[in-house]
């Protein structure tokens, strides 16, 4: 039986025809993660500079009306093949891993919920978002989008 609550693994993954640091420099480049998400409208870095464990972005979030801010912070970085970070807010956490195909790179992009989803974003996707289940199908979608566009971004050149 495939596990449809909110909590499990949202994951996709793809192939992108570039090197795995290609797809790195781009990927790593926050300031553009809006161009690939269809939620995310800003990833701000807050305090200090550069990439890092414990580095703290602020994001801005949008669903049709409905805007919302949420941190993350820099939990694993591994350059050149992964890199995510936790959302405290949602109790989930969100990885990029990149792995040589040949030519190409194998990217999977996952978000696993280590504990639980928090009480507060439970309540947040009930009462904004048309409930907890039906947004987490939704964000999968949306890490399918953002790949694609990620794809597409780096191939570009």
């Amino acid at each position: 039986m495939t596990d449809t609550s909110a909590a499990r693994e949202l994951r996709v993954e793809g192939v992108v025809a570039a090197p795995p640091q290609r797809v790195w420099d781009v990927l790593t480049d926050f300031a553009r993660m809006p161009d690939w998400s269809p939620e995310l409208v800003r990833m701000i870095p807050v305090g200090g500079s550069g990439l890092r464990v414990g580095r703290q972005y602020l994001g801005i979030n949008r669903r049709k009306a409905v805007v919302w801010p949420t941190r993350s912070v820099v939990c694993l970085l591994e350059p050149g093949r992964a890199v995510g970070w936790d959302t405290p807010s949602s109790g989930a956490r969100w990885i990029w891993e990149l792995e040589p195909a040949g030519d190409s790179t194998r990217v999977v992009h996952r978000r696993p919920v280590p504990q639980r989803l928090s009480r507060m974003s439970g309540l947040f996707a009930r009462a904004f978002l048309g409930g907890v289940d039906g947004h987490a199908d939704e964000l999968e979608a949306g890490m399918a989008t953002t790949l694609d566009r990620l794809r597409r971004a780096v191939e570009a050149g």
